[in-house]
């Protein structure tokens, strides 16, 4: 077992399957304490198991490694509340926190029912948002009492909400909303010794795999595993990684990149009279970068062919 994140206290949500139950493992791989948050409900969120969250606690023990299991949900205000502090009542304290947890209910905009957009909402967003508080609470009580804080908040995103993909308003908006929260928490804890970034992950897992065209290759299956993106969490994890905030990193089998966020692109002074801002606008559109496509590459103008 590696030292690189030699007891470091680790919660993952969402870690009972798929992308979470790989940065659970890592993680303990290199020598972290890890809380394996799971619910287990179904995809769209539906349900409740324990059993998925105990089988890798189940692997992290047996390979020597220290973990506990918890299955709160996450999207409650309270039980979030809980699971920060059972956690740092079991080891001691709190260093990493990874809001993986989430939900898939797609629909197309004119066909979204109200509760199909309410909890996948819930899921991504309050269900980040809230851990997050709780432990932003606890770090910043540590520092202001003068105890050394190195800590550590990872979020999950999606190139579905940074560059965007039909059928996904509810998730796309939430995972857009969740890299907005990364950026703006990370100006806010900086001073307590705390680093916020986002992952966008790419691979097949229960959630995705339905969703590809065709029949999965064993190329694909193995070039889309989630294992492939438990190293940056890890990194991102570790005390090496101190000085890297703020940050959405894409992550798959294929790339692992830096996401650039909106700037501001071509200008003009203020115009009054709206009759005249046709060709201005068709103008600052022609001359601004392109929306990028989910290859995350310039794809779309912005004006209607």
């Amino acid at each position: 077992m590696s030292n690189f994140c030699e007891n470091r206290v680790c919660i993952v949500t969402g870690a009972g399957r798929g992308i979470g139950r790989e940065y659970a493992l890592m993680l303990a791989a290199h020598g972290a304490k890890v809380v394996v948050n799971d619910l287990g409900g179904a995809r769209d969120g539906v349900g409740a198991d324990r059993a998925p969250a105990e089988e890798v606690v189940a692997s992290i023990r047996e390979a020597g490694g220290e973990a506990a299991t918890d299955a709160s949900d996450i999207s409650d205000f309270n039980a979030a509340r809980i699971l920060i502090e059972q956690t740092i009542a079991r080891y001691g304290r709190l260093d990493v926190l990874v809001n993986n947890a989430g939900i898939l209910r797609d629909r197309m905009l004119v066909n979204m029912k109200e509760s199909e957009w309410d909890a996948v909402i819930q899921v991504h967003l309050k269900g980040t948002f809230a851990p997050a508080h709780h432990a932003a609470a606890y770090w910043r009580s540590q520092s202001k009492a003068g105890n050394p804080v190195d800590a550590r908040l990872i979020n999950t995103t999606s190139v579905s909400g940074i560059y965007g993909n039909p059928g996904q308003t509810n998730y796309g908006a939430a995972k857009a909303g969740i890299a907005a929260f990364t950026i703006i928490a990370s100006r806010e804890l900086k001073r307590y010794g705390v680093t916020v970034n986002c992952i966008a992950p790419g691979a097949l897992t229960r959630l995705t795999e339905d969703l590809q065209p065709g029949e999965v290759s064993d190329e694909m299956r193995e070039q889309q595993s989630p294992r492939w993106i438990a190293p940056i969490v890890t990194w991102l994890a570790s005390r090496d990684s101190s000085d890297v905030t703020g940050r959405v990193f894409e992550a798959s089998g294929n790339v692992l990149a830096v996401a650039e966020g909106w700037r501001r692109g071509p200008r003009v002074k203020p115009v009054e009279d709206p009759t005249t801002l046709g060709p201005i606008v068709r103008k600052m559109v022609k001359e601004a970068r392109l929306n990028a496509g989910m290859n995350g590459e310039d794809q779309d103008g912005g004006l209607l062919s």
